[in-house]
C-alpha cells in the first residue's frame, strides 16, 4: 500500500507537459546565468538577485546560495501555499543549482546594455513558463504575501520594496551603473515573466453603452460565444444638458486581448457610436470565460 501511495503522489506531481515546461525554463534560466549575469557581475532582483550579490561580495557559491535562501521561503509556502507547489519548486530550484554548478558556458557577450536586456529576457522567460507550471524559481513572491497581511501594501509593492534595498546594495558596493543596469535587467525579466505566465490570452473586461443593446447582446452571446453582466444603468448629464437622462443597459464582459479588436470592430458596425472601456484583471474564473476552439 505504501509503495502504491508513493507512485500516486510522484504519479500527481508533474504531467509529461509540465515536466517538459520546467526543463526548459530552468535551462534558459541556467543559460541566462552562466551566458550572460554571472560572468559579467549583473544582479536580477528577488532571490536570485541577493544569491548574486553575496555570490560577488564573498565568493560563496552561487547554487548553494540560492538553495538556502529560497529554502527559507519554500519551508512556510509547504503549509500556507501547498504542498505540490512548494515540491515544485524545490525540484526546480534544485536543478536550477545543480546546472548552475555543472553548466559550463562561455560568455556571450561583455556589452552591459545586451547583457541586462537578453539576460533579463531569458531569466524572465524561464521563469515564466516555470510559473505555468504551478511553481516558482523565487520565493519572493512568498515572503510578499505573508508581509502584505501584515502592512497592507500589495504585493507588487512589497516586491518593488525589497528589490530596490538589493538595488541600492549593488550601487553602494559596486557603482551607480552597475545598479542601474541590474535594475534594467530586473524590469525586462519582470516584463517577460508577466508576458509568459498572461500571455497574449489576458483577460481583460469590456464594457459597452449602446443605444443597440440588444443586437449587442446577441452579438456577443450568440456569435463569440461569451457570458454578459447587464446593469441597469443612465446615461446623459452632459454639460449644458445635465437634466436629459435616459436608462440603459450597462453590458459587460470578459475577453482576451486576441478577441477584442474583433468585438470592437463588430460592435462599432452595429452602432458607431457605442461608447466602450475596458480594464485589465489579472485572473477570471467561473462561468462562460473563454469559448473554446472546435475542431
Amino acid at each position: 500500500m505504501k509503495n502504491a501511495s508513493l507512485s500516486l503522489s510522484l504519479k500527481h506531481l508533474y504531467t509529461p507537459k509540465s515536466f517538459i515546461l520546467t526543463l526548459i525554463g530552468v535551462s534558459l534560466a541556467v543559460f541566462a546565468l552562466k551566458g550572460f549575469m554571472i560572468p559579467n557581475g549583473f544582479i536580477d532582483g528577488g532571490v536570485t538577485g541577493i544569491s548574486l550579490l553575496f555570490h560577488k561580495l564573498n565568493h560563496v557559491s552561487f547554487s548553494l546560495l540560492v538553495i538556502f535562501i529560497n529554502l527559507l521561503f519554500i519551508i512556510p509556502a509547504y503549509r500556507y501555499v501547498g504542498k505540490l507547489f512548494a515540491i515544485r519548486s524545490f525540484i526546480a530550484i534544485l536543478i536550477l543549482s545543480v546546472g548552475v554548478a555543472i553548466v559550463h558556458i562561455e560568455p556571450v557577450t561583455t556589452d552591459k546594455l545586451l547583457i541586462a536586456l537578453f539576460g533579463g529576457a531569458l531569466i524572465g522567460l524561464g521563469m515564466g513558463l516555470i510559473m505555468r507550471t504551478g511553481a516558482a524559481l523565487d520565493g519572493f513572491e512568498i515572503l510578499a504575501v505573508m508581509t502584505t497581511r501584515k502592512i497592507g501594501f500589495s504585493i507588487s509593492e512589497v516586491i518593488l520594496f525589497f528589490n530596490s534595498l538589493i538595488f541600492l546594495a549593488a550601487a553602494f558596493k559596486f557603482g551607480i551603473e552597475t545598479a542601474m543596469y541590474s535594475i534594467i535587467t530586473y524590469f525586462t525579466a519582470l516584463k517577460m515573466v508577466n508576458y509568459v505566465v498572461d500571455g497574449i490570452e489576458e483577460y481583460i473586461a469590456l464594457t459597452i453603452i449602446s443605444k443597440e443593446p440588444d443586437n449587442i447582446k446577441s452579438l456577443l452571446v450568440n456569435q463569440f460565444g461569451k457570458g454578459i453582466t447587464v446593469y441597469k444603468g443612465e446615461r446623459g448629464y452632459l454639460p449644458g444638458n445635465f437634466h436629459v437622462k435616459t436608462d440603459c443597459d450597462i453590458i459587460t464582459t470578459i475577453v482576451t486581448r486576441l478577441e477584442l479588436l474583433n468585438i470592437n470592430d463588430k460592435i462599432s458596425k452595429i452602432d458607431p457610436t457605442a461608447f466602450m472601456y475596458t480594464n485589465t484583471i489579472k485572473e477570471a474564473t467561473g462561468g462562460i470565460v473563454k469559448q473554446k476552439v472546435k475542431h
